[in-house]
């Protein structure tokens, strides 16, 4: 009894929550606004640290090298996001003649990097698909290049970096989950805002509705005047 009751209240004033939905709906494409494409490229590099050479019958250098490569592989993840490495991309940027420079403190939104045991994946956006290209290049002339620099501040100056993938053409990037729902969540809350408000002005209403409420405040009924 207490559901249809409260279906009840709720369908006596629907058109409160069916306005707001379709307010909210409204303003919602009036004011929606296309973000900006973005594109995707992918590359992937193997990382590892050559063995010590030694005369030895048997040693487990290589299974240390294993063992460094692994660790190697985290620190390069982090290190791909830092300021420094921006800047180098900058610096063969330059060396190509690219107009195109990665603004400070930003590689970490442009460049994402991914780990599988030894190998590094770095999974580059930007906004244009002809720069994305150059800033790709760029970063695998760095990884090639100025390697044995932070290999050296990571205390592994013999490490190894070599592309096993090169970058991916650009691919523009669906919509975000973000994005695909912010409408769909608006007119949720809109619908639940105005359920509320139908049970808040039917709690503000004193008016007696029906004879439930006077036998619950101690008052006989004799007869009742149909609907119909």
């Amino acid at each position: 009894m207490e559901l249809k009751r409260y279906a009840h209240i709720v369908w006596k004033r629907a058109w409160i929550p069916a306005v707001l939905v379709a307010v909210v709906a409204a303003v919602s494409v009036l004011l929606a606004s296309t973000p900006p494409a973005t594109y995707s490229s992918t590359m992937r590099f193997t990382v590892g640290v050559r063995p010590q050479e030694s005369d030895e019958q048997f040693s487990y250098d290589s299974y240390y090298a294993w063992l460094a490569s692994e660790y190697l592989v985290d620190d390069m993840t982090a290190l791909v996001s830092s300021q420094a490495f921006a800047n180098d991309v900058n610096s063969h940027l330059q060396e190509m003649a690219s107009p195109v420079q990665i603004p400070p403190s930003s590689i970490g939104g442009v460049t994402i990097g991914g780990k599988q045991h030894r190998i590094l994946r770095l999974t580059v956006t930007w906004g244009d698909p002809d720069e994305l290209a150059h800033i790709t290049r760029a970063i695998v002339a760095t990884m090639e290049q100025d390697s044995t620099g932070y290999m050296a501040q990571l205390g592994t100056p013999g490490a190894l970096i070599n592309v096993i993938d090169a970058p991916s053409p650009p691919v523009p990037n669906p919509p975000s989950l973000t994005q695909r729902l912010d409408l769909p969540v608006r007119l949720l809350l809109a619908l639940a805002a105005g359920i509320a408000l139908v049970f808040l002005l039917d709690y503000l209403d004193d008016s007696v509705r029906g004879r439930s409420e006077l036998e619950a405040m101690g008052i006989a009924v004799l007869a009742e005047v149909p609907k119909k």
